[in-house]
């Protein structure tokens, strides 16, 4: 993981750092010239793998200087990308105070996630290490391990162990605490507090529960209060102490006072099975990028001495790009590659979200994490391990849900400074009660509800556990997003400019229909063109090929083929020339019926004139009209509708002609459209529309949409495009189907409901329980139980989204 390193020996310092702009090995040689010019510093810089290592006098020299001489040299040092699992965050205060303390450190922008225990982090080597950042978290109060591909397994094991020392704990800390809770049986209905447990006994059961259950309470609130910060730990700590403490005092100096030590046994204990249920809950968040990730088979028959060898089982672990792989009968695929030899149906709905099976023969590409349903396939690998399609999602998943929605930052500002808010309540309610009248146990009673109902949890769970359950549901079904803001802009989507080739329509082009002349038959006219296509590559060719093979008809052989560019072809068939293309090309040719094309015809795409060429006029006749055009997906015009029932209006813009242009948007259902738009143009029409004050998305898959993508507010990039495309799209969809980008806002809406849901809950919830807990209507035992219970609800609203599925 270390992108960087530095390491001390003595006055010496080195440092590892990678460098981008090196072209050649005169930039090498250049680069460790001038840094060796640097007082104190000896440089060997390696072009074949792009990195410097540097050894420098820090009493001479800084690392700060060195990356700024690799600046001036004219190359960069990258920023690097760092996740690390975070341990011992309890509440939204922790992971906003860790995210301060990590962002204070010289180029380093950190986010904090406190559902998935995670941080990641950006930062600019040479500036500061992985080691720096670790003992950064560390002295913050926390524990960070770096995470890398083979340490998930590691990170599930180890959390389901503390899952099981924490139901232990919790098990233990309930057993002692029944008994105190049996005897508030009546005053939880009002009575006055009556024990018939001896106080002894009492003090007995509560303190085990109070040091041993109550532990990380105080070690978490010491951490806290050390690095800076008041988080959930303080607050609890504080309420249980008090009630316990006090408790203490009336025994040992015989005071007339009731104990409490079943109020402070029983808000460690209810606390406690919160987090345990929120654990729980949290541990399920996940489960898609798990499922993911468990599509990926921990074996494969790999080919072993060349084509027809023998298939021996290894890990996949082991395999390298170039082998050949068995996939038998209902196996997954263990590599992304392309098909070989053999026939088979693939279940790709896991990857693409598409429940029909997709047809796979020789030549196709096939994904690892697919299963293969049928028939028999022999694959070439051409990804493997951590270089596959499926693991591409899981990490962009990842990355996603590790973000934040913009929504989160009201949240996060009150989270900073909940906790110190809510001792000054409690003491203000304190010193209330006592100038009121009251005893100091009629004091201290409503200050201790106060403490422990109070839940800055809830406020922290509420946008990152559905930001995470809803990017792992979409990832699922062939949606995903790179960032939750994107998701945040998704949801108030009103235009989207579509791009027409590949995203509207098939993207490629198909016979759409036969115009023969008079006494031509129509497979007579389709066999005529594609014997005279034998010879060429163009898209039109392909096309008319494709066409003829499917109806079964025949080709004949063509003698003198030439291809005449940007006009059409010709070649002699049976002794006679013939000719495809234009209606000019074929009329200067002499065959005069194709001056006259007609309209009809020409509006349903790319129209080619087939005939006989003769220098005598009366010889030159027209066989027929062939027209081609990029047909219109299935799905295009319900996606259409389906967008406009969702209040975005649809836009068409294309670099085709107006007449193709406009026979694609009559059929697609699109009122508004733009052809001949190039690619620096369609940038500018989604720039326009932006100024309207509308939140404009752009869809597409090529390389002229990439403009365009990065100038729209939310991007969507069919999977099947471009690369170019897909890195300039915010979110990705697996399926080339405009259908997708409906499903993308309508999982947006969803997410962004639940968020809107669990925030509106964490605040009511403060805001009503603080001030009935001030004025003395709750107990603080069910106080306890009402903060243990408020962000498991939080969590468990944001699992529903799990159950989503596009309308």
């Amino acid at each position: 993981m270390n992108a960087s390193s530095e390491s001390v020996s003595g006055q010496v310092c080195s440092l590892d750092l990678p460098i981008a702009g090196m072209t050649c090995a005169a930039c090498s040689t250049r680069l460790e010239k001038n840094l060796n010019k640097l007082e104190g510093v000896t440089a060997k810089v390696n072009l074949a793998v792009e990195r410097a290592r540097v050894e420098y006098d820090p009493r001479t020299t800084s690392a700060s200087a060195i990356v700024e001489q690799v600046k001036k040299t004219g190359f960069s040092v990258p920023p690097q990308i760092l996740d690390l699992a975070i341990g011992g965050m309890t509440c939204a205060a922790c992971s906003t105070r860790l995210e301060k303390v990590l962002n204070r450190l010289p180029g380093v922008e950190a986010r904090v996630n406190l559902a998935t225990e995670k941080a990641r982090l950006r930062y600019q080597p040479g500036l500061v290490t992985v080691d720096d950042l670790v003992a950064a978290v560390a002295r913050a109060g926390f524990t960070a391990t770096p995470i890398t591909e083979t340490s998930r397994a590691e990170e599930k094991a180890r959390k389901e162990a503390e899952y099981r020392q924490e139901l232990r704990v919790f098990t233990i800390s309930a057993l002692l605490t029944l008994p105190l809770l049996a005897q508030m049986g009546p005053m939880l209905t009002g009575a006055a507090h009556v024990s018939w447990m001896p106080p002894w006994l009492q003090w007995l059961l509560a303190t085990p529960v109070q040091f041993w259950s109550g532990r990380r309470f105080y070690t978490g609130a010491w951490n806290s209060l050390r690095g800076g910060g008041a988080n959930m730990d303080v607050l609890v700590a504080l309420g249980t102490s008090a009630a316990y403490l006090f408790s203490v005092v009336v025994i040992l100096f015989a005071l007339d006072e009731h104990v409490y030590f079943e109020a402070s046994a029983a808000v460690v204990t209810l606390v406690r099975l919160g987090k345990l249920l929120e654990v729980r809950a949290k541990s399920r968040t996940s489960a898609a990028i798990e499922q993911l990730i468990g599509l990926q088979p921990r074996t494969a028959w790999v080919e072993k001495g060349g084509e027809g060898g023998e298939a021996v089982e290894v890990d996949t672990i082991l395999l390298k790009v170039g082998d050949v792989v068995r996939v038998r009968a209902g196996e997954r695929v263990p590599v992304d590659g392309r098909v070989l030899d053999g026939t088979s149906s693939l279940d790709e709905s896991m990857l693409t979200g598409e429940s029909l099976p997709v047809a796979k023969k020789a030549g196709d590409t096939v994904h690892a994490g697919t299963q293969n349903l049928d028939g028999s396939l022999r694959v070439h690998a051409e990804g493997v391990g951590v270089h596959t399609q499926l693991m591409e999602i899981v990490r962009l998943t990842e990355a996603a849900q590790g973000s934040k929605a913009p929504i989160q930052k009201l949240a996060d500002r009150i989270s900073s400074v909940f906790v110190p808010a809510v001792v000054v309540i409690a003491l203000i309610t304190f010193a209330g009660w006592w100038l009121a009248g009251g005893s100091f146990t009629d004091s201290l009673i409503p200050a201790v509800a106060v403490l422990v109902i109070a839940c800055p949890c809830a406020l922290g769970l509420a946008t990152p556990t559905a930001v995470m359950v809803g990017l792992g549901r979409g990832a699922q079904l062939g949606v995903l997003v790179r960032s939750a803001e994107a998701l945040e802009r998704a949801e108030r989507l009103s235009v989207l400019a579509v791009d027409k080739t590949g995203t509207l329509t098939e993207g490629r082009m198909a016979l759409v229909a036969l115009s023969p002349a008079a006494g031509v038959e129509e497979e007579r006219l389709l066999g005529l063109a594609a014997s005279l296509e034998q010879g060429s590559n163009h898209p039109l060719a392909q096309a008319l090929l494709n066409a003829a093979r499917e109806r079964g008809v025949g080709l004949e052989t063509v003698v003198d083929f030439e291809n005449v560019s940007g006009h059409g072809v010709r070649g002699t068939l049976g002794g006679h020339r013939l000719m495809l293309g234009a209606a000019d090309f074929l009329a200067d040719a002499g065959i005069r019926e194709a001056r006259a094309l007609p309209e009809d015809l020409a509006a349903r795409g790319t129209v080619v004139g087939l005939g006989w060429a003769s220098q005598d006029p009366s010889g030159a006749k027209l066989l027929g009209w062939l027209v081609l055009a990029d047909r219109l997906r299935d799905t295009s015009r319900a996606a259409v509708a389906r967008l406009a029932r969702q209040g975005v209006r649809a836009i068409m813009l294309t670099g085709d002609q107006q007449s193709t242009a406009a026979a694609i948007a009559r059929q697609a259902g699109i009122l508004e459209w733009r052809a001949r738009v190039k690619p620096q143009d369609k940038a500018a029409a989604v720039a326009a529309l932006k100024a309207e004050g509308k939140i404009v998305g752009m869809a597409g898959d090529g390389v002229n949409d990439a403009p365009a993508l990065a100038s729209a507010d939310v991007s969507f990039g069919m999977a099947s495009g471009s690369d170019i495309a897909l890195e300039a799209a915010d979110i990705t969809l697996m399926r080339s189907d405009l259908n997708s980008v409906a499903d993308a806002v309508e999982l947006s809406r969803a997410v962004m409901g639940k968020i809107r849901q669990n925030l509106f809950f964490a605040f009511f919830y403060n805001v009503l329980a603080l001030p009935l807990a001030a004025l003395g209507m709750l107990n603080p035992v069910i106080a306890g139980a009402a903060m243990a219970l408020s962000s498991v609800s939080v969590v468990s609203n944001s699992l529903l989204l799990k159950r989503w599925r596009p309308r």
